[in-house]
């Protein structure tokens, strides 16, 4: 599977967040990753659907739209139409993931199951068919700039024998850095989100590189 960074503007200056969005597209960002939080399924409230609006005007670059939201069923089909290309749903949060992941995929959208770090494989293991991706945490969700979780490594080496040859990506979120995302990569992950891994430098399009050449070498 072919490595993909996706910046996660949870890191990114507010003040100049369309700048900053051109600086990662140019940069090298293969995806945007938006964190949507309701301050209730997480304990943080973040942006919300006028800003994927805004973004998708901004780049043409995949908006990667990670809901960490309670009754994500509700909201799929406005983010699939405010401009999001991949949507993630915590399978924590939905009653019915089969529906809503079928859902995401007849409005055209590459659907992701997400699972927080307390999460067993075996809650996705009858959904795997209709996935396009699948987002391990390797933090507790709802805050930028925790540190990795070294369990993860376990979780994603499992994953990848439970996905077998099926075409599915699998994305970490949570403390990926440059020095970190050779092992990452090694354990199975092939798409890496990194808020303060890229926006914490000054040159986004170095850290980008950097993120990019560690975890290829890795493989």
């Amino acid at each position: 599977m072919a490595i993909k960074i996706a910046p996660s503007i949870l890191s990114a200056d507010f003040m100049r967040l369309g700048e900053e969005v051109t600086a990662i597209d140019q940069g090298g960002a293969d995806y945007i990753h938006v964190d949507v939080m309701d301050g209730h399924f997480v304990p943080n409230l973040t942006i919300g659907l006028p800003i994927v609006a805004a973004l998708r005007k901004t780049t043409t670059k995949p908006l990667d739209v990670h809901l960490m939201i309670e009754r994500p069923g509700e909201y799929v089909e406005r983010y699939a139409k405010a401009g999001a290309d991949i949507i993630s749903v915590h399978v924590e949060a939905c009653v019915h993931l089969h529906r809503v992941l079928n859902k995401i995929r007849q409005l055209g959208k590459k659907a992701c199951a997400a699972l927080n770090p307390a999460t067993p494989l075996s809650s996705i293991e009858n959904v795997l068919d209709h996935l396009d991706m699948v987002l391990v945490m390797s933090v507790n969700p709802g805050f930028g700039g925790q540190s990795y979780i070294p369990q993860t490594k376990a979780k994603l080496e499992k994953l990848r024998t439970m996905i077998g040859t099926r075409s599915i990506d699998v994305q970490v979120d949570g403390g990926v850095k440059v020095e970190n995302i050779g092992e990452i990569a090694a354990a199975g992950a092939n798409v890496f989100v990194s808020g303060s891994g890229v926006f914490g430098g000054n040159d986004y399009a170095a850290q980008i590189k950097a993120l990019r050449t560690n975890a290829s070498q890795a493989l």
